[in-house]
């Protein structure tokens, strides 16, 4: 049995570790060419990478492949067609709450965005690097009495929720299908959370419902100054209204863990924006990207690819 991995060290040795000698793994570069042949005679792969588009084509010619086992809550780049109808499965960590409620990084970065916006600091450390020492360019907002607007209320929303709260913020939250909100949140509808949120973070899954949940009318309706985090998907945002919304000032500023399209973004209009300005800040789908969680969950991803192909009997 062979099985193809996408993603860090981290993953591979504990993907290593976890089969323990009982078929063999291979570390393919991220890279649509290298999958594509790789995958031709592998038997599972397992996906900490999301980098790769893996098609339907693909898919057509890998006539081993038996499961996709993803160690990411999303499964967004993988098409669905030929698995299908070959009945081979797409695994994902949406399926393992119980580990995923213990796994923090991504909310943790969230919140770092949060702060980083809030305070200016990009800004901040090149006005030093400059040789500069004017404080009055860079007004933090004081995050003790703000409203935070939290959309979807599940694991990483819930814990935005938590560090908010530390903080002395009023947290509210949208989120239809988490009855009741966790401790401490107002519920409230979405026109509600746009309109009086200071701060706005985003935390749901990519579906045909959530596509454009923030949209034009939604950006438009935002508490002038208000600031917008979306660690989800860029698909999540209408992107364009976000672009204009930050030009105007409606919005204060963004800070973005996630963006349409991705990786292929170095023409994109948001970092084309972020080159020039200092109210948006992008970093690279890196939220989930910490050394130990990684290794636990691609641990547990192997787990899943042992069992399909029965190398646990």
């Amino acid at each position: 049995m062979r099985i193809v991995y996408l993603g860090s060290d981290f993953g591979f040795k504990a993907l290593k570790k976890e089969l323990g000698g009982l078929a063999t793994a291979e570390h393919v570069e991220a890279s649509s060419g290298s999958v594509a042949e790789t995958l031709i005679d592998a038997h599972a792969l397992l996906d900490a990478s999301m980098k790769v588009h893996i098609t339907n084509e693909m898919i057509k010619k890998a006539e081993n492949l038996e499961i996709i086992s993803c160690a990411t809550t999303g499964s967004d780049h993988i098409d669905r067609e030929e698995l299908e109808k070959r009945s081979i499965p797409v695994r994902t960590l949406k399926e393992d709450r119980d580990l995923l409620l213990n796994l923090t990084p991504a909310a943790e970065l969230s919140w770092a965005l949060l702060m980083v916006c809030a305070r200016k600091l990009p800004a901040a450390f090149d006005h030093v690097k400059a040789g500069q020492w004017v404080r009055e360019l860079f007004p933090g907002i004081m995050l003790r009495g703000k409203r935070i607007g939290i959309i979807g209320c599940g694991r990483i929303g819930g814990w935005m929720g938590r560090y908010a709260k530390a903080f002395g913020m009023e947290v509210v939250g949208y989120d239809p299908y988490v009855d009741p909100l966790p401790e401490g949140f107002v519920p409230v509808i979405l026109e509600d959370l746009m309109q009086t949120s200071d701060f706005i973070t985003v935390h749901v899954h990519l579906t045909e419902e959530t596509r454009g949940l923030v949209s034009r009318e939604c950006l438009e309706m935002v508490k002038p100054g208000a600031i917008l985090i979306n660690t989800s998907r860029g698909a999540v945002v209408d992107e364009s209204a976000l672009v204009e919304a930050l030009q105007t000032g409606r919005l204060g500023g963004a800070g973005l863990d996630v963006i349409e399209g991705e990786p292929d973004i170095d023409q994109h209009p948001l970092v084309e924006y972020a080159r020039t300005h200092d109210n948006l800040l992008i970093t690279p789908h890196c939220g989930g990207f910490s050394p130990d969680a990684v290794a636990l969950v691609c641990a547990h991803a192997t787990k899943k690819i042992i069992k399909e192909l029965g190398l646990d009997s």
